[in-house]
Parts: structure tokens; sequence; C-alpha cells
């Protein structure tokens, strides 16, 4: 007899891209981690940490973290919500919003985290397929009639965006909670926290794990009406945000200079390692992340994926049908990404052979 629910016996684990050794000699492209250090701000308030902050419970809403977060943003700090990762606050609203009759909807393909943590509550889920450029299938989503709607956006493992218009379309076509999932948003061109005001339904996520280069630190943040915010307060930990993270994260977001040069550095990164790929004759979606989404010449991702790996270079495969022939590549370092082009011309041979 087992110990869990059928649900848990059966639940498909999420698996998250993979984590070498600690001082494994690899070229780590695989989990849209930021290349580059974290704001010297952020590694100051590390120093200098008081330890009697880890002797005491932190504030149960790291209160230092969302006033300075509420600063950067121009918004009431009651608009802010601090969660453990911004994974940890998906999982307050799919808890707070979704069970059995009260479905999740999301475009695929995205990230899988959405239906791991639906199929723990028991709730239904729509997946709407995404066309091959992966314009937003706003009608057929708002049909499916989610109490909660995921859109990640930047979309990964695309990059794609969705525009300002088509996310209001949406939002305004709900009943249920919109959730814009902006992990991604500070590499792109624009970001949907406009739509704030006039929106009662949306949820906007934003995480310090890629263009603050603090994934260790499990920090991230929601943004939406205060009435939302205080539903989702009900159903989270007691203490889901330690004090470390909310000193640090606090330098870190406030440090808006060290942001945007470390972003701008990568969108330049990122330009130069599209038209590389494009070059050996590789399909690369357009993207707006710190990643592109990448064709092999013959599709065969997974034999790419085995021979980059085999050389230390990581790279995320999804093994999803709609994924089976592209390869997900995060933005490196200029050093990362030339050693990253010459094994690819290597292993992918003569463009005439495609």
């Amino acid at each position: 007899m087992s110990l869990f629910r059928p649900t848990i016996d059966s639940l498909r684990a999420y698996t998250p891209g993979r984590q070498p050794a600690a001082g494994a000699r690899v070229i780590k492209l695989n989990t849209n981690e930021n290349p580059y250090p974290p704001s010297p701000s952020a590694v100051e308030a590390l120093r200098a940490l008081d330890p009697d902050q880890l002797r005491r419970y932190p504030h149960p809403f790291g209160d230092e973290f969302r006033r300075a977060a509420a600063s950067v943003l121009g918004v009431d700090p009651t608009w802010v919500l601090a969660g453990n990762g911004s994974d940890d606050l998906l999982t307050l609203l799919v808890r707070a919003t979704a069970g059995p009759g009260r479905p999740v909807v999301y475009p695929t393909p995205t990230y899988v985290l959405y239906r791991t943590l639906a199929a723990i509550q028991d709730a239904p889920v729509v997946e709407v397929p995404f066309d091959t450029d992966f314009a937003l299938p706003v009608d057929r989503l708002a049909a499916a009639a989610g109490a909660l709607t995921f859109v990640a956006n930047p979309n990964s493992p695309s990059g794609t965006v969705a525009s300002h218009e088509r996310l209001s379309a949406l939002a305004n076509a709900l009943d249920g909670v919109l959730v814009v999932d902006e992990a991604y948003a500070a590499f792109a061109e624009e970001d949907a926290l406009a739509l704030l005001e006039t929106h009662p339904n949306l949820v906007i996520l934003r995480t310090l794990s890629k263009s603050h280069a603090l994934a260790g630190l499990r920090l991230g943040y929601a943004i939406a009406h205060p009435t939302l915010l205080e539903g989702l307060a009900k159903v989270k930990d007691s203490y889901n945000v330690g004090a470390v993270a909310a000193s640090v994260g606090s330098a870190a977001i406030l440090d808006t200079a060290h942001t945007a040069t470390t972003v701008a550095r990568i969108q330049r990164n990122r330009a130069q390692l599209t038209e590389a790929l494009q070059r050996l004759g590789c399909r690369v979606w357009p993207s707006q992340a710190n990643f592109v989404l990448v064709r092999p010449p013959h599709g065969d991702a997974a034999r790419v994926h085995r021979e980059l790996e085999r050389q230390g270079i990581l790279v995320r495969y999804f093994d999803e049908p709609a994924l089976v022939e592209v390869l997900r590549i995060t933005v490196g370092t200029r050093a990362e990404q030339q050693t990253l082009i010459a094994a690819l011309d290597a292993i992918l041979g003569p463009l005439d052979s495609a």
C-alpha cells in the first residue's frame, strides 16, 4: 500500500537542467544562469550581514526586499509579494486558485513546471499549442476558461514575446487569474508592468536569478493588486524569504546601473551567438531572453546534445514531442560562445550536407 496520494504516485516530477559537481570543468549553457557576477553591492551586503539575523526568524513578508523592489518599480510595497524564487510564487498561485474542476491553462511548449504544479493540486490542465512562430493563441486560451492561466513572456524555451495588446486582450477575456511570468523580461524590449493598473486579475512574476545573477540565492517576487496578493499570502509558508536573501536581494535590485550594464552585455552576446549559429545553418527563433532556441540543420538535436556533452559543453535538450528537434542554449560569455561554435562547426559538418 502506498504512503502517498494516487496523484503523487503517478506524478512525473519536474526535471531541472543538469547541475555538474562543484569544480567540474564544463561550459554550462543549459539552465539560463547569468555568466557574469552579481552586483558588488549585493556581495558587500552578504559580507556585512549581522550574524544576529541568522539567529532570528526573518520578517514574514521579507519587507526589506519588498520595499526595495517597490521603489525600483515605482509602486507601493503592498503591490509586491516576495518568494523563495519565482517557483515558490508559482506554487502559491496554483495552491490558491486551482484544483479539481478549476483548470490550469497555458500555451505549449513552455515551462513544464506549470504542468507539474497543476498535477500536484489535482487540477485539470489545458495545453494550447503554439504555432511554429510561437504567436500567443489568445482566443483558444480564453476559451479554455482557466481558473489560472500562465503565459511565460518571454516564453521559455522559445525566447519569443507576446505584445501588450495580446496580453491585455487575454486578461480582459478571462474570469480567472492571468499570470505573466516575466523571468526573462529584463532582456526584452518591454514588459507588462503598465497593464497592472487596469487588469485586477493580472499577476506579474519576476526573479533575481537571471538578470541579477542570483540563481543560488532563490529570490523572486510577484506584482499585482494588493487584494490579489492578500489571497496568495494566505497559503504561503510562514517565512518563505530568508534574512540573507532579503538583504542581498535588496542591494542587488537597487543597483540598477549594474543590472543595466550586465543585461546590455548579454543582449550583445545574444546577437553574436544568433549570427554565429545561423552561419552554421541552424534555425534560431528571435529571442528576447538570455537564451536562444536552435534547430540544427538536420534536426538531430539529441545527437548534437550528446556530442556537446562529451566535450564538456552543456546545453538543454527537452524530451518533449514538440521539442525533439531543438536545443535551448543559454547566452554565455564571448569565450564560452566561441568554444561552443567551434564544437558545433565540427559536429554539424559542411552546410551542403544539410
